[in-house]
């Protein structure tokens, strides 16, 4: 991946959070730093053992304070949430500022969308404020065409299944 990319990972497949984590840990092998912001993840990775040990190289966060999944929980504990998803978004603008990464993965940050969390305007507004040499991997389930127009590559991941016949 060349400096500077926007990238997406999308699909219906299981697969597009491990492989933005395959880049970050290309990119600490190579001695950068990777910021990853999980949102819509239920717990995540943020508190985990694992996530610990791959500090200072990749530093893992998540704000959200429910584990439940997001279209489970309560109109009023889905407004507190939202909030808490504001802050990661808002925590993403303070890396852009500081540049204290070379890659930032925003992990199911498409989805977001499809929950009407934020609009794709806020987005292309947040990516707007991205340091020219800075990497952004974005997962999510579902892209159009405005939010293809956001990157410089998009993948779709797909789960495919074949029978073999004996």
């Amino acid at each position: 991946m060349k400096k500077g990319m926007i990238q997406i990972y999308s699909g219906e497949g299981h697969g597009k959070s491990p492989a933005a984590l395959g880049k970050a840990v290309q990119a600490a092998c190579r001695g950068e730093y990777v910021v990853i912001i999980q949102f819509l993840k239920g717990r995540g990775l943020a508190q985990t053992e694992f996530a610990k040990r791959l500090e200072p190289e990749i530093k893992i966060f998540r704000f959200e304070k429910s584990a439940e999944d997001f279209s489970l929980l309560s109109d009023e504990h889905k407004a507190e949430e939202k909030q808490n998803i504001r802050n990661g978004i808002n925590f993403a603008r303070k890396i852009f500022n500081t540049g204290e990464c070379s890659l930032l993965i925003l992990d199911e940050v498409l989805n977001l969308i499809d929950n009407e969390i934020i609009t794709v305007e806020e987005l292309k507004t947040l990516l707007a404020g991205k340091p020219e040499e800075m990497e952004i991997i974005m997962t999510g389930v579902t892209v159009n065409d405005e939010v293809c127009a956001l990157a410089d590559n998009v993948t779709k991941v797909e789960t495919m299944h074949y029978k073999i016949w004996e």
